[in-house]
């Protein structure tokens, strides 16, 4: 990577890269959060379990998309440029939140209500999909050498404060503003429009931040060509310990953030009301510790917290999942989320820097984006739905020994990768 040539105002560039993620993750995690009151009004039939399982798998949908979004936008962002990937997918992301704002419900339009949710869906997938490649670069690349990790932890601060954001608007209106009748008829709309404008702000906002140092020195000099041909016979080991980490990443991350919420309603016995003010406390928590384990990432290396995280993870997730599903308080149920994001955070606070430091810049986009989109659409997507066809197998627990596998899984693969720490790895362009 390159650290000769720098922007003109790398904070704000830092700062508006991560605004924008923000956003989009916030437009992303909407339907997670409220999909509690919009379950009925897309899928009519069956009893609670059955919607919000029918829901789950729309979400599953969504993540189909993503490896083609990875694949897109990761060659657009290495081709053209990082700013310009990230405006293309802010403004699929925006298109997604106002089909969903305004579709008629199942019992004005009859199936064409799933087909077009699905569909808006799908392109916030596509969205995401190179969102996490291009973005994970973007900050890589606009920080100084050795603070790459403290930096690029903020990916996460800004994806996790967008769930948070989410499950904030839904905590203020069902204890300030709206009945539960209300959430279920037109509040869950209002959630999807706060969506779509900001988006439209951001889309302002990513056209005035800075390329990349290192894309500019890409550019400027003899061109390498990229692509996924190029990738492939290159850079095949990195692709796969990208897709390997990613799987422990995306499955604890979606476990112990989107579906906790349903397990605290339908497992533990928490009100509605209760299991979002427990998750959001937890993820105001998981926000803070971010930008301190990547910068304990620039001291240390990055290696040392991934094996925290995996070997954490593979002893505790069970006695955590087993413990929250039995809590009988808010605090206690609060104090063990917390525990648990403190494991995953040792993944999350270094998920973009690990990754992007692996490749150079002609790949690094699409090397980063495209392995990461292809677990999440396996593996990520799926954890909810996975989840709740445990649970309504009658075997709930076999989840959380799932959740165990996928980390051991990431165990391994980080036998296998190489610590890239500014000095400890290659600081050159081609690193």
């Amino acid at each position: 990577m390159s650290s000769t040539t720098q922007p003109r105002n790398p904070v704000r560039s830092v700062v508006g890269g991560s605004l924008g993620n923000l956003v989009e993750w916030y437009d992303w995690y909407i339907y997670s959060a409220f999909s509690l009151y919009f379950a009925k009004s897309f899928f009519p039939e069956g009893d609670a379990t059955a919607q919000l399982l029918a829901t789950s798998v729309v979400f599953a949908i969504g993540f189909l998309m993503r490896p083609l979004g990875g694949w897109l936008l990761g060659i657009l962002a290495d081709r053209y440029g990082r700013k310009t990937a990230l405006t293309w997918s802010i403004t699929l992301m925006c298109a997604g939140s106002l089909i969903i704002t305004c579709v008629p419900t199942y019992a004005a339009i009859g199936i064409w209500a799933p087909l077009l949710l699905t569909f808006a869906r799908m392109a916030q997938g596509l969205s995401l999909g190179g969102e996490f490649g291009t973005a994970a670069t973007y900050l890589t690349e606009i920080a100084p050498p050795d603070r790459r990790g403290f930096w690029s932890s903020f990916q996460y601060v800004t994806l996790i404060a967008g769930q948070l954001l989410a499950l904030a608007l839904l905590v203020t209106l069902q204890f300030f503003f709206l009945t539960e009748a209300q959430l279920e008829a037109w509040g869950w709309r209002f959630a999807f429009a706060t969506g779509a404008v900001l988006a439209i702000s951001v889309f302002w906002l990513r056209r005035g931040i800075d390329e990349t140092p290192d894309f500019i020195e890409e550019s400027s000099g003899e061109r390498r060509k990229g692509g996924l041909l190029t990738l492939l016979r290159e850079r095949p080991k990195q692709f796969a310990l990208v897709f390997g980490l990613s799987i422990g990443s995306n499955v604890s991350f979606y476990a112990f953030t989107t579906y906790m919420q349903k397990y605290l309603v339908a497992s533990a016995g928490f009100a509605k009301d209760q299991a979002s003010l427990i998750c959001s406390g937890a993820l105001i928590f998981y926000i803070i510790i971010q930008p301190m384990l990547g910068a304990l990432s620039d001291k240390i290396g990055r290696k040392p917290l991934l094996y925290w995280c995996w070997i954490g993870g593979v002893i505790a997730t069970v006695p955590l999942f087993t413990a929250l599903g039995a809590a009988t308080g808010m605090f206690e149920a609060f104090l063990l989320l917390c525990v648990a994001y403190l494991i995953i955070s040792g993944s999350s606070a270094t998920s973009a820097v690990v990754k992007a430091e692996l490749f150079p810049p002609h790949v690094r986009a699409l090397g980063v984006g495209l392995p990461y989109a292809l677990s999440q659409a396996i593996f990520g997507g799926t954890a909810e739905s996975v989840a709740l066809w445990f649970k309504s197998e009658g075997v709930e627990a076999a989840f959380f020994w799932y959740v165990t596998g996928c980390m051991a899984v990431a165990l391994v693969t980080t036998l296998f990768v190489p610590e890239t720490r500014w000095p400890g790895g290659r600081p050159k362009r081609g690193a």
